[in-house]
């Protein structure tokens, strides 16, 4: 144990939220408090207009490459661009001190793709329903302009074309509704300006971290969501009652170390198909990626004979996936302890 706290040794607490925890009060506290942080801004703080006067092409690329992108061809590989700056946040009162925090505006080229394609499936449909609308006019369900711009308003909101999209309600000769609708060009290039950006606020001095290590860092939230979903699933850590803080720090303690060998054997079990990333039937006989979670359900399954005299304990004749896990593990069935 003492080996172990010498190499785990002290570490900084960093927070990293979503964009919930970028408020005033919550800055100010959590700097008081001499706590670090990263959070995306939300556009209350950050706004449309801000995003879309950025050029991707001026930012600083950086070398960071995302988990599902490893494995494909540089080529179709996501990118990123980064460029910073500092940002003033104040509270209500004139009196309340000013929070100085940096900024670092992140392009990810997936996520503007991601944006791109969404906008398309989104003027796609709001296209065939407008053009449905536009055949029912002074029908049954349209019969005059109030029902017609009712069905407008619906299609704005439901399809979220509120801001590009132009229409025009009247009535011909004969008192029937008449409709004229685009898409307007200008406000469509305004959302695309914004695709792929997203801002991220920190106090992490720059000596501690540039704009990509600090990108890097938000990245790994999802490592540590990923863990506590362990903690909470396969090692079905329930609520506990204890009176001291000696014995909350104990089970923290030994909860922490049961997620430490989770997470080794798992490490160790992808270490050792490399460079393959799934191992055959460990998901109801299918290929899957060895987490943690599959790779103790399928051990689960084994028998274990205790010892007995001077005969040590054995696993007797390991299924073909176990054994294949116990391999890649390097136990001996024979030898288990």
């Amino acid at each position: 144990m003492r080996a172990l706290r010498r190499l785990a040794g002290p570490r900084r607490f960093l927070v990293v939220g979503d964009s919930k925890l970028v408020s005033y009060a919550n800055l100010r506290d959590i700097m008081a408090a001499g706590v670090d942080f990263i959070a995306p801004a939300s556009k209350t703080y950050v706004g449309v207009e801000v995003l879309a006067s950025l050029d991707a092409a001026a930012a600083t690329p950086v070398d960071y490459l995302a988990e599902r992108d490893q494995g494909k061809p540089p080529e179709q590989r996501g990118s990123y661009r980064v460029v910073e700056d500092t940002m003033i946040i104040t509270g209500r009162r004139t009196t309340d001190p000013v929070v100085r925090v940096r900024r670092v505006f992140v392009w990810s080229s997936a996520r503007a793709q991601a944006a791109a394609t969404a906008r398309a499936r989104k003027l796609e449909r709001a296209t065939g329903d407008l053009e449905r609308l536009q055949r029912g006019l002074g029908g049954r369900h349209y019969p005059d302009v109030a029902a017609v711009q009712a069905r407008l308003a619906a299609i704005a909101k439901q399809r979220r074309v509120a801001g590009p999209l132009r229409a025009e309600v009247g009535v011909d000769e004969r008192g029937k509704p008449t409709l004229a609708w685009w898409f307007d060009p200008d406000a469509l290039a305004a959302e695309q300006a914004t695709d792929g950006w997203y801002a991220l606020v920190t106090n992490l001095d720059p000596t501690q971290a540039d704009a990509a290590e600090v990108l890097a860092r938000y990245k790994g939230q999802e490592v540590v969501e990923r863990r506590y979903g362990a903690f909470k699933g396969p090692l079905a850590v329930a609520p506990l009652f204890l009176q001291s803080n000696r014995r909350i720090q104990a089970l923290v303690t030994v909860i922490c170390l049961a997620l430490l060998i989770f997470c080794l054997v798992e490490r160790q079990v992808r270490r050792a198909i490399a460079p393959a990333s799934t191992l055959d039937g460990l998901y109801v006989g299918q290929p899957a990626k060895p987490t943690g979670r599959l790779i103790f359900e399928a051990l689960a399954r084994l028998r274990l004979l205790p010892a007995s005299g001077h005969d040590p304990p054995t696993i007797p004749r390991p299924p073909p996936l176990q054994a294949r896990l116990l391999q890649l593990l390097d136990v001996d069935p024979t030898q288990p302890r």
